[in-house]
């Protein structure tokens, strides 16, 4: 099982940000995030609750991890999930668009996988 440091690095791996892209979103100093990834610091309460708004998880995930395969795999589908809930923030004309579009790609792609089969 990682440990928390090296949960937030490969957290903020996944959504494509440096240290201290990560260190100004959660307003610490880029050294203090150095030391949460690196030296094991534990960081306070505040710090893991806007750790895990920008992660988009869990303060629990953080903290204690998961031992379980599900885990990783939401890992995966993080920036899906990311863009998921901006879709869901637009406004209802546009939701409805993206809708469409996604939905006529996924028609199609079963449509290409059901004829190649």
């Amino acid at each position: 099982m990682a440990a928390l440091g090296e949960r937030i690095q490969q957290l903020r791996k996944t959504i494509g940000l440096t240290q201290n892209e990560l260190a100004k979103r959660i307003d610490v100093s880029h050294t203090q995030m150095a030391r949460y990834e690196i030296k094991g610091v534990q960081p306070p309460a505040d710090v893991l609750k806007k750790l895990a708004d920008v992660f988009d998880t869990s303060i629990d995930f953080l903290v204690r991890g998961d031992i379980d395969d599900k885990a990783a795999e939401s890992l995966e589908d993080a920036e899906l999930i990311k863009q998921l809930k901006q879709i869901d923030s637009l406004p209802k004309e546009e939701k409805s668009t993206v809708l469409k579009f996604v939905g006529a790609y996924i028609r199609d792609f079963k449509a290409k996988q059901a004829y190649a089969s």
